[in-house]
This record gives C-alpha cells, structure tokens and sequence, in this order.
C-alpha cells in the first residue's frame, strides 16, 4: 500500500503541477495583451508584408517533397507536446534550471510549436531546448542562442514519454488494486472472475514458469513483485505505443534511455544479490588453470557489462525498428503520390498493398509487444538466478 499511495500523490502533483503552468499561464497573457499594446501600432505597419509571407510558405511547402525519413523520426521522439491531429497538441509543463537563471516553469504552448522563444529559452528543430538571450515572448527566428547557459541548463520537463509513464502507472495500479481487493472479500478462495480471470493466469505462467524456473524454488520469491512489475510495465508501455491517439502513441520503451534505466535496475539487483560462488567464478573460476584465468576473468568481468548492454539493444532495437516499419509502409502512400514521381494515380495504387503491409506489422506489433516484455523478464530472471546460485562444482572436482 505504501507504493500505491507514492505512486498517486505523484500522479496528483503532476496533474496539480500541470494545472498550476495552465492558469499562470492565462494570467500572463492578460498581462501580455496590456505591455504590447505599444507594439501593435508598429505591428499594423508591416501586417500586409506578414500576411504576404504565409501564403508563399503554403506555395512553397505544397511542393515540397516528403521527407519520410523526418516524418518517422519525429513520430517515434519524445517531444514537449502531446500531438493529436493537425495543429493540434497537448502542451505539457516545460521545467528547465540553470544556476544562473534558476527554476524556470511554464506550459510547451509558449514555444509555439518552434516559431516562439519565452522566458529566455527557445525549442530548436531537434525538440532540445536552449537558453537565449532575450527575455519574455519573442520570435524564435530572431532570438541569440546562449551556448554557455544552454550547456548548464538541466531539462527535467515532463515530456510525452514521462507523461505516458505517469498513465502506465495509473493503469497498474488500477488493475493490480481491484485484483488484490478480490483476494480480500467475500471472493476470497473463489474462482477468478472479469479482470482478476484475465490477470491471473498472466501472473501465475510469469511466476511459476519465468521467475522460479530461472532463480529457483528457494530464492524466487523476494524477486517475484520487481520482475512481474518489470514485465507488465513493459508489456503496457508496448501496447500504448501501438495506439496512434492519445493516450497512446508515445514510444517509451523503443527510447533507448527508458530501456537503459530499466537494464541497470536488473544490473543492480543482480550485482547486489550475487553470492560469494557468483563472484568466484568471475574473478577465479573453478578448475581453471590460472595461465587460462588471464585470459578468461577479463572476459568474464566484461561479459557482466555485456548483458544489461544486451538488455537494452534487444528492447529498443525492437520497438523502435517496429515503429519505423509500420510509418514506413504507411509513408509509401504519400511518396508515389507525389506529383515529381507518379501523380495521384501512383498513391492509390500503392495504398491497398501498404495498407495491408500496414495492418500486418500491427498485428505483428502485438506480438512483439508480449514477447519483448516476455524475454526482458526472462533474461533479467535468469541473470539474477545465476547470482544467487548455489555451489555445484563440489560433485566434480
């Protein structure tokens, strides 16, 4: 219970967090309507030559060519903003610190989509934000890069992925709660009914199949709660990603520092709990000559590093090379639709087979999704099981 409730007062602040950004943030625009009055007089002056620009970008995008590899690129990043459709996005709190400037807050909506700096940092074309020299609202195109404050400034902004993260621990804690309450009541002892009969068998195959297969009957059980929540964050983070609209969309476990934390947490506990024979048979394995010893320890110590490192490639190589191949197949429409290539006629008869290519990949995304969260716990498992196994060479030496 006491996870449970950390874990909702930290959903609560971020949504108390992400209200507080919204009204600061109506205030100083009233605030803003009355300080640039002076400049709106300048503004009418140069509105014909402003609203001349917009119509000649519009011209000069239409006959820009897809650039696919950008497109796919910007799906599968993190980002300040949460994208549902067009133009339109959910702003998430942007939270910067430098020493200089200390703790700066306010809403992604400032940014403007990259077109505005404000409060003296600015979001560039790669989604990274940096400091400027200029303060308040100003146009991103004319604002100075500080590179000296940029390089100080910490970013811990809750973006997309952090947000998704935020959802998936709401829906475990959903889930887990109501299974947990059925053992409590008056089901106590029953057969597992609705979410509790779904759950279940899920937990008892990681349990009885995964975890005390690899650790063992003896010592699984105090690493049975880290690794089903292992598999089960993963496995949720992989379904959402499947999902094209909010709450989904957002590639958290195909991000390679999500999958690097998630390796280091198994690397720990593995470290932690390795017992004296574990350590042995790194260091001096039994039975070896020592001459071989010279040779086989460094191999030995490096291929403890080896496996988190594994870990992490096989999780965000996966999922994110799965991500990449759907939006291709799908960009596939609009590339031979292009007028430079094909003509119209070139997108529609190329739109059935990406479809179904399309289709296909999320179908198989699906079973990615499990069998990645599935070998993650698998291999976290067994590594674990081989720290805290028991001496067997007594039998042959």
């Amino acid at each position: 219970m006491k996870v449970s409730k950390l874990s909702l007062i930290s959903i609560i602040t971020f949504l108390t967090l992400t209200l507080v950004f919204s009204i600061s943030n109506k205030a100083q625009d009233t605030s803003a309507v009355q300080s640039h009055a002076v400049e709106a007089t300048t503004a009418e002056a140069g509105a014909e030559h402003v609203a001349a620009e917009p119509a000649h970008e519009e011209h000069a995008a239409g006959s820009e060519k897809l650039n696919a590899g950008k497109l796919i690129m910007e799906h599968i990043a993190d980002s300040h903003g949460w994208h549902l459709w067009g133009h339109t996005s959910i702003p998430l709190p942007v939270i910067v610190y430098n020493a200089q400037r200390g703790l700066t807050m306010f809403s992604s909506a400032r940014f403007e989509h990259g077109h505005k700096a404000y409060d003296g940092y600015l979001l560039n074309e790669a989604g990274k934000i940096e400091a400027v020299n200029e303060m308040g609202e100003v146009d991103a195109h004319t604002a100075t890069v500080n590179e000296e404050i940029s390089a100080a400034t910490y970013d811990i902004s809750i973006t997309k992925n952090v947000c998704s993260i935020f959802i998936t621990i709401a829906i475990l804690l959903l889930v887990f709660t109501s299974v947990a309450k059925m053992y409590t009541n008056k089901r106590k002892g029953l057969a597992p009914t609705g979410l509790q009969n779904a759950v279940e068998p899920i937990i008892i195959f990681m349990r009885d199949d995964v975890i005390k297969a690899s650790i063992g009957e003896k010592k699984y059980e105090k690493y049975v709660p880290y690794l089903l929540t292992l598999f089960f964050f993963i496995w949720i983070n992989n379904l959402l990603g499947l999902i094209p609209i909010f709450p989904g969309g957002a590639n958290v476990t195909g991000n390679i520092s999500v999958a690097l934390v998630l390796a280091v947490l198994t690397f720990i506990i593995t470290v932690v709990s390795g017992n004296k024979y574990y350590w042995q048979h790194i260091f001096a394995m039994p039975g070896v000559p020592k001459g071989v010893l010279v040779l086989l320890t460094p191999i030995e110590i490096l291929g403890m590093f080896l496996r988190p490192f594994v870990l992490m490639i096989r999780l965000f190589a996966n999922i994110a090379a799965g991500h990449i191949i759907a939006l291709s197949f799908f960009c596939l429409i609009f590339i031979f639709g292009q007028e430079s290539l094909y003509g119209t006629g070139g997108g529609l008869g190329v739109s059935p087979l990406s479809l179904v290519f399309t289709v296909f990949m999320a179908m198989l995304e699906l079973l990615v999704a499990f069998l990645q969260a599935y070998v993650f716990t698998l291999l976290s498992s067994v590594y674990i099981g081989a720290a805290v196994e028991e001496h067997h060479h007594d039998d042959h030496h």
